[in-house]
């Protein structure tokens, strides 16, 4: 197995995938029905599929079967179980909802990432003081530990951006200028994070680009946030991530695809140049500074 698939988020989607591709073209039945089959919940069934669970292989071996699939898809797929346990090292902080877990999985397999925010900096780019102000503001009411972890996790995506092996992964990331303009925290802590931002966009493979108010309407404004996650050598199609305060999308379908990277590139058309995004976060931090 390659070092880009030392955890389960990449085998868990995977396995995920064929086995709801087995029930809707051979067997053609609905998750509830199969589920009822298997005197399973419907949300066991769809946590599978979506790649959010392990997968126990007699559990494979049970679908496999309902489904009417042939001996050598049962074995190839049932083989693929084990790996769908494997842990990252994000599996020891046990405030981390499943979806994201799955989301860090998958971020740190992915060569490319597209990504485009309209209210917080990237997380992978925040500074603890930032990310520490962003959690306390949440609706979820976090506790102090909950929020300490989930900084701990933040931070340590970070080393992404400078990671080497197994790939150096490039960052395309598109922010809308409320991002430097609406205040989380201190006005210490957004100078802090808005030079963070200058430096990053330093690196070789990080590209930040920011898209003035000016613009006005563009495609992001029909979007939202979202990542866009691209995988070497057909490890994973890419996926779309649009995340909510309760759970996320995974959104993998070419069509789906297609739609957002033609939002992307409207993006990209509307945002200001490398440059002059720099120069824009320094004017703003000495604002801030002042």
């Amino acid at each position: 197995m390659s070092s880009a698939l030392l955890n389960s988020s990449v085998p868990r989607r995977q396995l995920g995938r064929e086995l709801r591709r087995l029930r809707e073209r051979l067997a053609r039945v609905p998750q509830t029905t199969a589920a009822r089959e298997l005197d399973w919940s419907a949300t066991k069934l769809l946590r599978m599929e979506r790649g959010e669970v392990p997968i126990r292989a007699e559990d494979v071996v049970l679908l496999c079967e309902l489904y009417g699939a042939d001996l050598k898809t049962v074995e190839a797929l049932a083989a693929l179980a084990p790996k769908t346990k494997e842990k990252g090292w994000w599996h020891d902080y046990a405030s981390i909802p499943s979806w994201f877990e799955l989301f860090i999985g998958l971020e740190e397999a992915a060569s490319h990432l597209r990504e485009y925010h309209t209210s917080l900096v990237s997380g992978t780019l925040q500074t603890r003081e930032y990310a520490t102000a962003v959690f306390a503001r949440s609706p979820l009411r976090l506790s102090p530990e909950v929020i300490e972890q989930r900084v701990a996790v933040r931070l340590q995506r970070a080393q992404l951006l400078t990671r080497m092996e197994p790939i150096l992964p490039r960052f395309d990331i598109m922010m809308d200028e409320a991002v430097i303009r609406r205040p989380v925290g201190s006005c210490a802590i957004m100078a802090a994070q808005l030079r963070r931002l200058a430096e990053a966009s330093e690196l070789p493979n990080v590209s930040i680009r920011l898209i003035p108010f000016s613009t006005g309407i563009h495609g992001g404004s029909f979007t939202g946030s979202f990542v866009m996650l691209d995988f070497p050598a057909e490890l994973e199609p890419t996926t779309v991530y649009v995340e909510g305060i309760t759970g996320a999308l995974f959104l993998d379908r070419p069509d789906e695809a297609e739609r957002y990277t033609m939002a992307f590139d409207d993006l990209t058309a509307a945002a200001l140049g490398q440059a002059a995004t720099r120069d824009l976060l320094a004017r703003t931090a000495k604002e801030y500074e002042s």
